[in-house]
């Protein structure tokens, strides 16, 4: 245990100035008084050594406008190295005192007035590198020298870093000691001396009647910014009829890839089964901008990140009519294509995709194909002069809405593996059925069954995907496979 005169308890309160020795002995002499800081701090300690001295020992403190705060404080290493070389971004924090005096409402006028600075220079670089956000910092220092030969900087350590910024953060480094125990000074030196220290925070609890008072500001805070909000949002939606869905797809053409031409761009129409509908000004097509591809990787990629936004409406027939057949969900078609310098353009690949039934977001990469012509001249025609095989209606991409028949067939039809596109969809849904008590929710798989009559159509959808998902796993096995093996289970069959 340390003796009673190497022992001692100080309260120190925010911004309050306690003088160390050196200080005591530099700002009596008024030789080295200079600013009028030093000369308040001149007059200060004049009037402190006529009540009889200072009554802190060890502890001092520096204040945010003292020279160890604005200045020492930067020569302070990051790291315990002899030789450390600071890097780029720690001179420039150094150089920036993130303060309020230091903020100059001139500057902020022209950078509103002048969103845009198309030549900045390099000092203007340098000054918004970092973020200007005022700090004011306050440091507990000891001094840890000798007994009997206090004022000597190079004893002066710092026991605690206390920082608040413009936005009401405090910040106390090292914590408060609380049960942690005591913090630990090991100086250099031939005795190897170690000092102890805590920290506690020794402001006054809040009242009871403060604390609610407080709560209250604080809820009548958040009331007014719920309200605020709810403003500009509103009360009133319009609410779909019964058995009625609103589907609204915020979507997104984000790339393509694997293409054989550059500068590429996409046509795109969203076709309504029947009992779809849409609203008069709503667009169901579009063209995207034409994009030069970059490499990445092994593909050649066109970024265009086109939006889009559909809005959608499905209205329930009647019981008596539906039971025959399935309803259909809407299918986004499209096309890639390209064009030159010479202002030639060739049909890149066809792809087709049915819009998800569920919402959330969903990210889809579709492949492409393209019809071939026979023979060379078709591809000699394509690389030459342009143009290619084209179908005149793009619906035939799947099973046109316009085909009658039972069977489609496609033979004789020659066509080639191209490139993919991605979407990536945003599907919100609406619905009257929606608002059901939560337990008969929890019995409905999808949208489908909520709006009722569509279990039927949920559970052909399944199939289909786990049918389609196991055959997707059965050609990715039999890819992996050797081919002799392939070769001989095959004639043996």
């Amino acid at each position: 245990r340390a003796p009673e005169d190497e022992q001692e308890e100080v309260v120190v309160g925010w911004q309050e100035k306690l003088f160390s020795q050196f200080e005591v002995d530099l700002y009596l002499n008024e030789s080295a008084c200079q600013t009028p800081l030093d000369w308040q701090y001149h007059e200060e300690i004049q009037k402190l050594q006529k009540a009889g001295g200072r009554k802190n020992c060890r502890i001092f403190t520096y204040t945010d406008h003292d020279r160890f705060t604005n200045l020492e404080e930067l020569c302070q290493k990051v790291t315990d190295l002899d030789h450390e070389v600071p890097s780029y971004l720690v001179e420039r924090m150094a150089n920036v005192r993130r303060r309020r005096q230091d903020r100059r409402p001139v500057e902020a006028s022209s950078l509103k007035s002048k969103i845009i600075t198309w030549e900045p220079s390099e000092e203007f670089i340098k000054n918004n590198h970092v973020i200007n956000t005022p700090v004011q910092t306050m440091y507990i220092m000891g001094d840890l020298g000798p007994y009997g030969k206090l004022g000597h900087r190079e004893y002066e350590n710092v026991l605690c870093t206390i920082k608040v910024d413009g936005n009401g953060v405090i910040t106390v480094k090292p914590d408060f000691s609380g049960t942690k125990g005591a913090y630990r000074i090991e100086l250099d030196g031939e005795k190897r001396e170690v000092w102890e220290y805590t920290i506690e925070n020794a402001s006054a609890q809040v009242q009871p009647e403060e604390e609610d008072r407080e709560q209250r500001v604080f809820r009548d805070l958040y009331g007014r910014h719920r309200d605020y909000l709810s403003g500009l949002v509103g009360s009133e939606f319009e609410m779909p009829l019964p058995g009625t869905l609103r589907l609204f797809i915020n979507g997104e053409i984000v790339s393509a890839q694997g293409y054989e031409y550059d500068n590429l761009y996409v046509h795109f129409f969203l076709e309504l089964p029947n009992q779809w509908s849409s609203s008069p000004f709503q667009q169901l097509s579009g063209v995207t901008q034409t994009c030069a591809t970059k490499t990445v990787g092994w593909d050649k990629v066109a970024y265009f990140c086109y939006p889009f936004t559909v809005e959608m409406f499905y209205t329930q027939e009647d019981e008596g009519v539906f039971p025959n057949s399935l309803p259909q969900w809407p299918v986004l078609y499209f096309e890639v294509l390209s064009l030159d310098f010479w202002q030639r353009y060739r049909v890149e690949g066809y792809g087709s995709l049915v819009l998800p039934a569920c919402p959330g977001v969903h990210m889809l990469t579709i492949p492409t194909w393209r019809p071939v012509g026979l023979g060379t001249v078709a591809e000699m025609r394509r690389f030459f002069i342009g143009g290619s095989p084209e179908l005149e209606d793009l619906t035939y991409i799947r099973t046109p809405s316009t085909f009658k028949g039972k069977r489609l067939s496609r033979l004789g039809f020659r066509t080639e593996t191209t490139g993919s596109v991605t979407f990536q969809l945003y599907c919100l849904q609406q619905s009257k059925a929606f608002l059901e008590n939560s337990a008969l929710r929890q019995r409905m798989q999808s949208v489908l069954d909520r709006l009722g009559g569509f279990s039927q159509q949920s559970s052909v959808y399944n199939v289909l995907e786990a049918f389609q998902r196991a055959r997707r796993r059965m050609q990715e096995a039999r890819e992996s496979l050797p081919q002799d093996l392939i070769n001989t289970s095959a004639s043996t069959v």
